[in-house]
């Protein structure tokens, strides 16, 4: 199978009895099952494999994806780590992208109970501003959160709340859906207007960019499918469909086979990718997860649009 390949090459290079520890990465705990590199690193860390794999359906308590989570909770749990978060006027400063994926990660496979994801989340919670999003901007005014960092703990808290039943990871997750509804996906509140070009084409894998098929992707998976706020994002989703009935990537933060800025090749590059995931013609994953919003949207009566292209 196509998936397997995928998860097969995602699982490579992690070779914990060839690991020596060291400073920087080295040091963290559980870097011994990881894949040579800093858990964070473009795109081959564990942290980025991990989310790969739950797409793909990881079975839960896989053993090799197990290894890579504690490796990713080893750098993120850390209390010192925990412990530096800048907060100015009132609000906490935070990438919660990193975190956010990670709980959704180890919740998907079966590490809901572990008391580093708990941390996570509960930190995820401290961490929201008023309007339900998260931000990492030093400058940022806090009227607005940033659409990239909130998506990945919408996911994660909902994936937490799914494993636990923990009402208050519902309720944040919840209230962070309601974020991007308000804008009906991608609309700027002032004018009406797409907030982002970017955003109205279609990535995969998204890592912590926002997009429109992201955006419905999780706030259905959170249980939103019926909201007509959804309707204007899916029609340009259907806009974006191919005679054949698939999607193709209108871009990519990827380089296949690791073509870097400087001419290198291989994983050592900048933004290389440890699978081909496709960046011309149709791609597999996107038109997988267009066809998961429009099954669960399908019910929901189409309005006209509030506006054109900015």
């Amino acid at each position: 199978m196509l998936s397997g390949r995928r998860m097969s090459a995602l699982l490579t290079g992690q070779r914990p009895e060839e690991f020596r520890p060291g400073r920087g990465w080295r040091s963290l705990p559980g870097a011994e099952y990881g894949f040579g590199v800093h858990p964070y690193r473009n795109w081959t860390g564990a942290h980025w494999r991990l989310v790969s794999l739950v797409e793909l359906g990881v079975p839960a308590h896989e053993q090799r994806a197990c290894m890579a989570a504690e490796q990713v909770l080893g750098w993120l749990a850390r209390p010192e780590r925990l412990g530096c978060v800048p907060v100015i006027d009132g609000l906490a400063r935070r990438c919660a992208s990193q975190e956010g994926n990670a709980v959704a990660v180890c919740c998907r496979l079966g590490l809901a109970g572990d008391e580093r994801v708990t941390l996570l989340a509960a930190s995820l919670i401290g961490w929201q501003w008023p309007d339900g999003g998260w931000n990492c901007d030093l400058r940022a005014s806090g009227r607005r959160s940033s659409f990239h960092e909130s998506l990945a703990p919408a996911w994660g808290l909902y994936e937490y709340a799914r494993a636990t039943g923990d009402a208050t990871a519902r309720e944040a997750a919840n209230r962070a859906a309601e974020l991007f509804l308000s804008h009906r996906m991608f609309l700027s509140l002032s004018s009406g207007r797409p907030i982002s070009r970017e955003w109205l084409l279609l990535h995969y894998p998204p890592y912590w960019h926002y997009d429109i098929l992201q955006g419905l992707l999780i706030v259905t998976r959170l249980g939103f499918a019926s909201d007509p706020r959804l309707c204007d994002a899916v029609e340009v989703l259907q806009d974006l469909q191919a005679a054949d009935g698939t999607w193709s990537a209108g871009g990519g933060w990827w380089k296949p086979l690791g073509a870097g800025r400087d001419g290198s090749r291989g994983l050592k590059a900048w933004n290389a990718e440890v699978t081909d995931w496709g960046l011309s013609g149709p791609s597999e994953m996107i038109t997988l997860n267009a066809l998961r919003v429009l099954q669960a949207v399908a019910p929901v009566p189409m309005t006209p649009r509030m506006a054109g292209p900015a």
